[in-house]
C-alpha cells in the first residue's frame, strides 16, 4: 500500500468516527499525476448527490506529459462503494452535525487509487486546544526518556 496524501487537517478540525475505504473514478493523466505525488486536499469533502457519492475539492494537478484531454483539476469525482455502503453512510449523514471527510489518498496491493473516508463532527475550539495541549505533554515525556538513556 503506497499512501500519495494525508488530509492532516481532518485529524486537527474533526472527530473521527466511522472509515471507508472507496474507489475513485479518476483518468489516465490523473492517476499518472497521483502516482507522482500531485495530490492536496484544501477543503476537500465528500457529498451524496443523486444516489452516487462524489468527491469536491480535491485537487490533483495535471499531468504535464498529458495529452489534448487535460481534465479540470478541481473537478468533481465519483467515489465507488457498494450500495450498502452508501446506505449506511447516508443513514450517518442523515443526523445533524455530521460530514464526510476523505482523510487519505492511496494505492492498494493491485496498484488501484482508493481514497479513504471519514464520516466527522467538527471540534469545538477547547478540544482542539486540549489535543494540542497533550501532544506537548507526550512530546515532552518523550524528550525526556531519550535523554535519560
Amino acid at each position: 500500500m503506497t499512501t500519495i496524501a494525508t488530509n492532516r487537517k481532518a485529524f486537527h478540525n474533526y472527530h473521527l468516527m466511522d472509515k471507508w475505504e472507496c474507489g475513485i473514478a479518476l483518468s489516465g493523466g490523473e492517476v499518472k499525476s497521483l502516482r507522482a505525488g500531485g495530490a492536496s486536499f484544501a477543503d476537500a469533502f465528500a457529498h451524496i448527490d443523486k444516489g452516487e457519492l462524489y468527491l469536491y475539492n480535491f485537487h490533483i494537478t495535471p499531468y504535464e506529459q498529458a495529452s489534448y484531454l487535460k481534465q479540470e483539476p478541481s473537478r468533481p469525482r465519483k467515489l465507488l462503494v457498494h450500495a450498502k455502503e452508501l446506505e449506511r453512510i447516508n443513514g450517518h449523514l442523515t443526523r445533524g452535525g455530521l460530514t464526510l471527510i476523505p482523510t487519505k489518498i492511496y494505492f492498494n496491493k493491485r496498484g488501484w487509487a482508493k481514497v479513504e473516508v471519514a464520516v466527522a463532527q467538527g471540534k469545538k475550539l477547547y478540544d482542539k486546544r486540549e489535543d494540542i495541549k497533550k501532544k506537548d505533554i507526550k512530546r515532552e515525556i518523550d524528550r525526556s526518556v531519550r535523554h535519560r538513556k
